[in-house]
């Protein structure tokens, strides 16, 4: 009996510790879901804060500062990751007072209000594009920004996409393309040694579309009964374990990722249909809320963004852009869906 309370109490005494530097216990996850607003009909920002709120829905995502999204979030506990915006790259990238200026302006003035996670700098920039060579700057200027008002909890990264890979299957294989090699390689140097994690942006929609023959639509939807010749029993795990192993590949064996988009189109394409775009949300909402984690790493927890609360009517692009809503402008439901 006497050895057993005092190897409780050390216990206690260790855990305690490890709370005091600031270990973080993860465990199985509920998903964000980003607040898209290229759109003229869209419920307020207070009514949309209201509505995360509602669903349970913990994690929020948007493309831009907005103060009056900030205004709606205070006090809500609600997880925040802001993007700098595209036009703001340059400003950051070449002037550290750039940096710290967006970072007094858009970020200080909320930060004991509102928890703020990632500072996004860029979103699926490609290595050809002009914004490219901001990237690996912006980061570190915003890093630095953060770090000189004491916020540096809050982690900068970007957010890549799946095109930046030159091959995917099987995923043990994942390996990025000769293009994007030595632009990975810049940003995981700034990442790594900072802890941050790496957001990348994965459509198992896309790769459906782009490729019906090989892909089963079951395997897309989480519907699929039984594992694949590879392992695999649905092509989110495939997709994001393919990203890991590219990671391994140039050096960062133990870099998170961070699924900052994930979502199906409920029209305006091939496979879209309310069913289908309902079927995948729930249950990816239900994969991640398991903590089963991927056959590359498994049981550790994924965070996912779900792309996105409203469908955005003025987006640009495919018909298909404009329908990643789980909610209509009225914000009623277009599928049934649960968080919590």
């Amino acid at each position: 009996m006497f050895f057993k309370s005092n190897v409780t109490m050390l216990f206690m005494i260790f855990f305690g510790f490890l709370l005091s530097i600031g270990l973080e216990f993860t465990a199985a996850q509920s998903p964000g879901v980003c607040y898209g607003m290229i759109a003229g009909n869209l419920p307020s920002k207070k009514e949309t804060i209201d509505l995360y709120k509602s669903f349970g829905i913990t994690r929020m995502r948007i493309y831009f500062p907005e103060a009056e999204v900030f205004e709606a979030l205070k006090g809500s506990n609600i997880e925040l990751t802001v993007d700098v915006a595209k036009e703001s790259l340059q400003a950051i990238s070449s002037n550290p007072n750039a940096a710290k200026d967006w970072v007094n302006t858009n970020i200080v003035p909320y930060s004991k209000d509102i928890k703020f996670r990632y500072i996004t700098v860029g979103n699926e920039i490609h290595p050809g594009d002009v914004e490219a060579q901001y990237v690996f700057s912006g980061m570190q200027n915003i890093h630095d920004a953060l770090a000189s008002f004491n916020l540096g909890q809050i982690k900068a990264s970007t957010a890549i996409d799946s095109s930046l890979l030159g091959k995917s299957y099987p995923p043990s294989d994942g390996a990025f393309s000769d293009a994007a090699n030595a632009y990975m390689q810049k940003i995981i140097n700034f990442l790594v040694p900072n802890g941050s994690p790496l957001l990348a942006n994965i459509y198992p929609y896309f790769a459906y579309a782009s490729d019906q023959v090989n892909i089963p639509l079951e395997y897309a939807l989480f519907t699929q009964q039984g594992k694949n010749d590879v392992g695999y029993q649905n092509l989110f795990d495939a997709m994001l374990d393919s990203t890991y192993a590219a990671l391994e590949k140039i050096g960062a064996n133990n870099l998170q990722i961070v699924v900052s988009e994930s979502g199906w189109p409920s029209f305006g394409g091939v496979g879209t249909s309310i069913q289908n775009a309902g079927a995948y949300y729930q249950n990816l909402i239900n994969h991640v809320k398991s903590g089963t984690g991927t056959p590359k790493r498994p049981n550790q927890p994924i965070e996912v963004y779900l792309f996105a609360m409203y469908d955005e009517n003025q987006k640009p692009g495919a018909e298909t852009e404009r329908h990643f809503g789980l909610l209509h402008a009225d914000k009623s439901r277009k599928f049934p869906f649960n968080f919590k």
